[in-house]
């Protein structure tokens, strides 16, 4: 076993959400000029040779036919959704906005944990959610702000995030990492494909090939993510995602003029908080059986790149012996 560092695991992980940030940035930028639906074709459709690159590497025998067929449906139909409603609302709304919307996921997957995966959630756990929820109406400020289009989407886009991190910890010991990464992507092709007749609007070369920087950055923050959970323990690695924060309030201010109020910045902060308190109470011994949160890997599922998960647990499941790997499953359960 290669021994765990948490300040390299820490490193890797500023690293690679700086990296989605960036990537974040650029798609706020094109969803100035063009429609979600031809960015998420695009990019889906550039993030195919790294998807291709890690289906001839795996090893694992099976087809890819689901195990799981309905619950694989409502994971891709959940990360289509996520999609859609992350890279709209990127582009309508401050980075920092979108991302206090996001930072709520972690508390949607703790409440849904208990119907989908039987867990138990204590009184702090339910206290951190409903603190959380707090922090998401002080960013919104009911009555105070208009509610648009935009605040439905990052409210939508954490959900369906949630949703599709819940599926994924339901059916992940028994679907391949393949299938988990595969459909989502194929599906974002397609029905994205159907719909691009209707928004299509022709491109420069210059943003064709801003969409190759969001699949490459894309495929970079993924990998440094990966490596940052190699190097460290999870509870430590997760709540670095919370630094996409403050790449933020940089790159809204230095890129698009947007200076968040205090309002959004005192939600986020709970919200931040709240999320932080669910990772730490769940990694404390005996206080979670399936830790739904810390197998999230922190990142939205939105069809376009490789899920970091399925990927971690591709690598696990081929480099580990057979009883080692058959024993990571049962605790994955």
């Amino acid at each position: 076993m290669v021994e765990k560092s948490n300040l390299r695991g820490v490193a890797f992980a500023l690293t690679g959400f700086a990296v989605f940030s960036t990537h974040d940035v650029v798609i706020k930028v094109l969803g100035g000029s063009y429609a979600p639906f031809q960015i998420l074709f695009f990019s889906a459709l550039l993030g195919f040779p790294v998807a291709t690159l890690m289906l001839i590497s795996d090893k694992t025998p099976g087809t890819l036919r689901p195990v799981h067929p309905w619950w694989v449906l409502a994971r891709t139909a959940a990360a289509l959704i996520t999609g859609v409603s992350a890279f709209y609302a990127f582009s309508v709304l401050p980075l920092a906005q979108v991302y206090a919307f996001i930072f709520a996921a972690p508390l949607l997957i703790t409440i849904l944990s208990i119907p989908m995966l039987g867990e138990k959630v204590g009184t702090h756990r339910w206290a951190a959610v409903a603190i959380g929820l707090l922090g998401v109406l002080i960013v919104l400020r009911p009555g105070a702000e208009a509610f648009t289009l935009g605040h439905v989407a990052g409210l939508t886009a954490a959900a369906g995030s949630a949703l599709s991190s819940v599926i994924a910890r339901k059916i992940g010991a028994e679907e391949r990492s393949a299938v988990m990464m595969l459909y989502p992507m194929l599906a974002n092709v397609a029905i994205m494909g159907m719909i691009l007749p209707f928004v299509y609007v022709p491109m420069p070369i210059e943003h064709l090939g801003l969409l190759a920087i969001v699949a490459v950055f894309g495929f970079i923050g993924a990998l440094c993510t990966i490596l940052a959970y190699r190097s460290g323990d999870a509870a430590i690695v997760a709540p670095m995602q919370y630094s996409q924060i403050i790449w933020a309030a940089v790159f809204g201010a230095a890129f698009f003029n947007e200076f968040p109020d205090r309002f959004t910045w005192i939600g986020a902060g709970v919200i931040v908080l709240a999320g932080v308190y669910v990772v730490l109470r769940e990694s404390m011994s005996g206080k979670s059986n399936n830790t739904p949160v810390l197998h999230t890997r922190s990142r939205a599922e939105t069809g376009t790149t490789p899920r970091i998960s399925a990927m971690l647990r591709a690598r696990s499941d081929r480099v580990l012996p057979g009883y080692e790997a058959l024993a990571l499953k049962q605790q994955r359960r």
